[in-house]
């Protein structure tokens, strides 16, 4: 993971060790592996419980910048909870006072493309679908709940995408 540089001394002598870390290891960061972590998936009423289906997460840190990938699949013995869903991050948003937005889909019995919200300084991030489906004139959208937008069912699954700066 990127650092920030070492301040220089003027007269100081360089050793190969003190490159490698400063520059090739740093360098080297942005072509690495991502990094795997286990989200949290609550819900703002009653939490959901994972019970047999999957979650995972994945992410690639940058000086200050992060991109994470989340994927949800639903279990037989998952049970959905109520209220509006969030997932937890890697690392805490900055506090700039802006919203960030990513990507979201939910494959169920139809396939849903909706948006991810990440507030300022926020730790989780949430969903939000259509209210009504495609074809139909209205582009209102809503959190992500058991029933939004559409009920759940084992095989069902969440994909999120998202780019946000950290506040550290």
């Amino acid at each position: 993971m990127t650092f920030a540089p070492r301040t220089w001394v003027v007269g100081e002598v360089v050793s190969a060790a003190t490159m490698n870390q400063e520059i090739r290891d740093q360098f080297n960061t942005f072509f690495g592996a991502w990094t795997v972590y286990t989200p949290t998936w609550t819900a703002s009423t009653t939490n959901p419980s994972l019970g047999n289906g999957t979650i995972t997460g994945r992410y690639m840190k940058i000086g200050r910048s992060v991109f994470v990938h989340i994927q949800l699949t639903m279990g037989a013995t998952t049970t959905f909870g109520s209220g509006n869903y969030n997932f937890s991050l890697p690392f805490a948003a900055a506090s700039t006072g802006i919203a960030d937005l990513g990507l979201a889909q939910l494959l169920g019995t139809n396939r849903w493309l909706g948006q991810v919200v990440l507030s300022s300084g926020a730790s989780q991030c949430s969903c939000f679908f259509p209210t009504y489906p495609s074809g139909v004139a209205d582009t209102r959208s809503s959190f992500l709940t058991q029933v939004l937008p559409e009920s759940h069912a084992a095989g069902d699954q969440v994909r999120i995408g998202l780019f946000y700066e950290t506040a550290t």
